[in-house]
């Protein structure tokens, strides 16, 4: 198969700044739907990384991360709002 000439031939992981060719790595959307492609510009981790996130389902975590103001907020303030709210909306947060 020929390489597609808009498409970059190396990209770097988002999670740990490393540039791998990009067969070598997984496209992240941060939407959580990396199968609609239309108008998507898409980052990238790095096989390595991408094995160690959790896969399961974020249904609404985007737009509580922007609700929370991540990003925005020191790190431990952003913990507090986050387990707050994640506590308030979803009840008690327990370790299985």
């Amino acid at each position: 198969m020929w390489p597609s000439r808009w498409r970059a031939e190396t990209v770097t992981c988002i999670a740990c700044g490393e540039t791998v060719a990009r067969d070598d790595a997984r496209e992240y959307d941060k939407h959580g739907d990396r199968w609609d492609r239309d108008g998507k510009e898409f980052e990238y981790l790095c096989k390595p990384c991408d094995n160690d996130l959790c896969h399961q389902s974020r249904d609404e975590l985007e737009d509580l991360l922007i609700e929370l103001g991540a990003g925005e907020r020191s790190q431990a303030e952003f913990l507090s709002w986050y387990l707050a709210t994640v506590e308030e909306r979803y009840g008690p947060l327990e370790e299985s």
